[in-house]
């Protein structure tokens, strides 16, 4: 099934970084963040990408196209220019295509216009600027199940203040930045039927306010619940935690969402006995 993401547009809100490269390729550690996004769906066996590009797209067409020298330690010989790779990286097999999609295109617009490269009768597909530990496998069974044209994962974001328990006028917890407990938003990890693509139609639409209200009018909008970790990065002070994160060795996007592992776990046990 192949994986289609957002990767063209403005980046306005982290113009910090974004004036000299697009958003998708800010870097997490040594690696930009579309990397990370890609390494959350090839845990799962998913290596067929589809990119879209918009703004400064020939930054990421660079980063791929020079992919092996980024990522390998390599012998050159001057004068010959002789060049002996030493293979460092673990991305063997993916495929990406990389699809022009226009500087001002809108987000449901961008998928129409690489239609002509989605093959199969489903897809998936994500922003280029969030992370989660979503069970990616999870999520597609959950779609099969419903039976619907799209799933949305959803996910509960963190507060941005930290949150008090006061009683008799002593503060008796202190929680930094907590899950806010009874919202949720859309976490931008989709699953589609192609045919979706028919309901867009052209530049202008977008995902959110055109596609996803559509489909949820019609009904045929299921939603897959994801209670681990998410995190989007539209600001300079979310691009230094998830530089944080990475840096404790333990990136919580590519840990295990335990409460999925367990349900699957439990649902395989339930009919395995069955059988």
């Amino acid at each position: 099934m192949k994986v289609v993401i957002l990767a063209g547009g403005l980046g306005t809100r982290l113009r910090e970084e974004t004036e000299f490269r697009p958003k998708p390729m800010v870097e997490i550690g040594s690696r930009p963040i579309l990397w990370h996004i890609m390494k959350c769906y090839s845990r799962y066996g998913y290596t067929d990408f589809i990119i879209c590009l918009g703004y400064k797209g020939d930054v990421i067409r660079d980063y791929f196209l020079n992919y092996r020298f980024r990522n390998s330690d390599f012998t050159i010989t001057l004068g010959t220019n002789d060049i002996r790779i030493h293979n460092n990286h673990e991305e063997h097999g993916w495929r990406v295509t990389l699809a022009e999609t226009g500087l001002h295109t809108m987000t449901g617009g961008r998928l129409k216009r690489v239609a002509k490269y989605i093959d199969g009768e489903r897809f998936m597909a994500t922003y280029g600027d969030g992370v989660a530990n979503v069970n990616i496998r999870a999520l597609v069974e959950c779609h099969l199940r419903s039976g619907k044209l799209a799933t949305v994962t959803a996910v509960r974001p963190s507060s941005r203040f930290g949150e008090l328990s006061v009683e008799e006028g002593l503060v008796t917890s202190f929680e930094e930045k907590p899950q806010v407990e009874n919202s949720w938003i859309n976490g931008g990890f989709f699953v589609f039927e192609k045919k979706v693509l028919s309901l867009i139609e052209g530049d202008e639409d977008r995902l959110e306010t055109h596609l996803l209200k559509k489909l949820a009018e019609l009904r045929q909008l299921a939603v897959y619940q994801h209670r681990g970790f998410w995190q989007c990065m539209d600001t300079l002070r979310e691009m230094e935690l998830l530089n944080k994160l990475w840096a404790t060795g333990r990136p919580p996007w590519f840990e295990d969402d335990e409460e999925t592992v367990a349900a699957m776990s439990a649902s395989a046990g339930t009919r395995n006995a069955a059988l």
